[in-house]
């Protein structure tokens, strides 16, 4: 009787989670940074907006970084810019646990931080999209989870470690965990099935192991009807998403909360995040990943508006918490949904970079959300007006989303 050779792993999936590994790690260490908001300011006699813009400007650069870094992996390896990236950002972390000044926290914590996230987050997702062709949708989702189980864990881990060892001990925690986790997860990286004499879902019948090298190249991209209107609906919502990131956990506090349950908060914004985009990415594959995308517009407004609710009632967990896993899993579906779908309309041949471009808008934004709230509740002692903006924002962006096309039309074309 012939023995039939047992299945092998399709290397797929070993990319799906790595990229979920380094993605949980730069994430779970940079979305902390609300657990540090108190200490921070408490250290340096700082205002809340002084305060936010620390993040504010990490996350503007690691979108903005991403630009490049996604054409550097293009033509490069991903795994080089991957692992480069987690290095950067533990340095980051170190550099910013010996800060004198807040001046110095934005160089290092900002600069160095912003550097090291961008160069590992774009490529990472972007090497995962070639791999799959109708499983796409779910690949994605799985891979991008690692952000918001990266977004549950990391801050209560650091309201832990800061309670015991302080707030520079835990960045120093948090820049060794951020090394050698992030390394080894870059280390596990491919963008081309063909590298690999493989073909996409693992299936010869599902054409070339190419796809990485076909589609539109980022010039011809950006000219396009599509990119305008995705670019367009990620700036709008942007207006809002990374607010709660910075501040939730200090409204918490604000409200009569412990430290600990703005620490739960966040987390419960990483449990949303990981069911969105576990879960409502799969089902994308489903009903479409545009429909999709309008679907977490309108859910991140609609959270948005709960959360402008809870500011007239009494001081609840449960009533924050509400919003944080609402809001949390639309996020997550939005951020699994924008790189498959951005393969649908442009192709792989340029997708870090693309992928990088778009995500610009988004950087855009978190320049200006957390330091606009810190500065509102300065001035006005709440958060009423940023996030009246939000929903309003979101709104906008469902609309705009709306006019792009379902996957599955023509290929974009640039304009003339």
């Amino acid at each position: 009787m012939s023995s039939v050779p047992a299945p092998r792993l399709f290397y797929g999936w070993i990319v799906v989670w790595a990229t979920h590994l380094i993605l949980f790690t730069i994430f779970g260490v940079t979305y902390s940074f609300s657990s540090f908001f108190a200490s921070i300011q408490q250290e340096f006699h700082a205002s809340r907006a002084g305060v936010s813009f620390t993040f504010s400007l990490a996350v503007f650069l690691y979108f903005a970084i991403g630009v490049p870094a996604g054409a550097i992996a293009d033509r490069t390896h991903v795994r080089w810019v991957a692992g480069a990236g987690a290095m950067f950002l533990a340095l980051g972390m170190w550099l910013a646990s010996q800060a004198g000044s807040l001046r110095q926290l934005y160089l290092a914590y900002a600069l160095a931080v912003g550097f090291g996230v961008g160069c590992a987050y774009v490529p990472s997702i972007a090497a995962v999209q070639p791999w799959f062709i109708k499983r796409r949708g779910l690949a994605a989702g799985i891979a991008s989870a690692g952000i918001g189980l990266g977004t549950l864990v990391g801050p209560i881990v650091a309201v832990r470690l800061i309670e015991t060892y302080g707030w520079r001990a835990t960045l120093q925690v948090f820049a060794l965990v951020a090394l050698v986790l992030g390394v080894a997860a870059a280390s596990m990286m491919e963008k081309s099935p063909a590298a690999r004499g493989l073909h996409p879902d693992n299936d010869p019948l599902a054409g070339s192991g190419n796809l990485a090298r076909t589609g539109m190249d980022l010039r011809a991209a950006v000219r396009t009807r599509e990119f305008r209107l995705f670019f367009l609906s990620i700036l709008a919502t942007a207006a809002v998403q990374f607010m709660p990131f910075a501040h939730l956990a200090r409204h918490a506090v604000d409200r009569g909360l412990t430290p600990e349950q703005g620490a739960l908060l966040i987390g419960l914004i990483g449990v949303g995040s990981f069911c969105g985009r576990f879960f409502l990415t799969g089902y994308a594959d489903r009903i479409g990943l545009r429909n999709m995308l309008v679907a977490m517009y309108i859910g991140m407004g609609l959270a948005c508006l709960w959360w402008l609710l809870t500011l007239s009632l009494p001081a609840s967990f449960a009533a924050l918490g509400v919003f944080a896993l609402f809001f949390g899993t639309c996020y997550g579906g939005f951020v699994g949904i924008a790189p498959p779908l951005t393969m649908e309309y442009f192709g792989g041949k340029n997708l870090s970079g693309l992928i990088g471009a778009l995500y610009l808008a988004a950087g855009i934004g978190s320049l200006f959300a957390p330091v606009f709230a810190g500065w509102m509740y300065d001035v006005s002692g709440t958060y009423a007006v940023p996030i009246i903006v939000g929903a309003v924002a979101n709104g906008i962006a469902a609309l705009i989303a709306t006019r792009l096309p379902r996957e599955g039309t023509p290929q974009a074309v640039p304009a003339a």
